[in-house]
C-alpha cells in the first residue's frame, strides 16, 4: 500500500505519518531560536521585500496575514508599493513567533492579540512629579531675567 500525501495523512497511513513526524514532538530548530535575534534596522519605512527577507517569510504571507490581522496595515506609496514602518515589523514578527512557535492558529493569534492590546490600554499612567508653587515661581523669574537679558541686547 503507497500513500502519498498533501497536508493531512490519512487513516491507515502509519508510516506517512511517522514520516512527517506527526507522532513526535517536534524540536526547535537553530533558524527558529534566531527569529528571537534578529536587528531591524533603524529606517523610517521598510518594502515588503526587506520585511520578508528581515523576517524570513515569503511575501505573500504578509499580504495575506494583513487581511488576517488589523493591527497589520502598512501604508501605501504614491506608486502603490507596502511601506511597513518599523511598529509593522515588530507585529510581523509577533504574529510569527505566535503562529510559527507557540503554534496559534491564525484566529488564537488575532485574539492573543487583541489581548494583549487591551491589557496594554488598561495600565495606569505614570503620575508626573508636581512642581510646587514656589519652585514654579521661581522658575518663572528665571525665564523674566533671562527674557529681559535678552531685550536690553537688542536694544543695547
Amino acid at each position: 500500500m503507497t500513500c502519498v500525501t498533501i497536508g493531512k495523512p490519512q487513516a491507515g497511513c502509519g508510516v506517512a505519518r511517522d514520516l512527517l513526524g506527526l507522532m513526535a514532538p517536534r524540536k526547535k530548530s537553530a533558524a527558529k531560536q534566531k527569529a528571537q535575534e534578529i536587528l531591524i534596522p533603524d529606517k523610517l519605512y521598510f518594502r515588503i521585500g526587506e520585511v520578508a527577507s528581515l523576517c524570513q517569510l515569503p511575501a505573500y504571507v504578509l499580504r495575506f496575514w494583513e487581511s488576517e490581522f488589523p493591527q497589520l496595515k502598512p501604508v501605501k506609496s504614491s506608486t502603490g508599493q507596502r511601506m511597513y514602518r518599523k511598529r509593522d515589523v515588530e507585529s510581523v514578527l509577533h504574529i510569527k513567533q505566535l503562529l510559527y512557535e507557540q503554534g496559534f492558529t491564525i484566529s488564537g493569534a488575532r485574539q492573543q492579540l487583541r489581548s494583549e492590546t487591551k491589557s496594554d490600554k488598561t495600565q495606569v499612567a505614570i503620575p508626573f512629579p508636581t512642581n510646587s508653587s514656589s519652585e514654579i515661581q521661581r522658575i518663572r523669574q528665571g525665564l523674566r531675567e533671562i527674557l529681559e537679558m535678552l531685550s536690553t541686547r537688542r536694544t543695547g
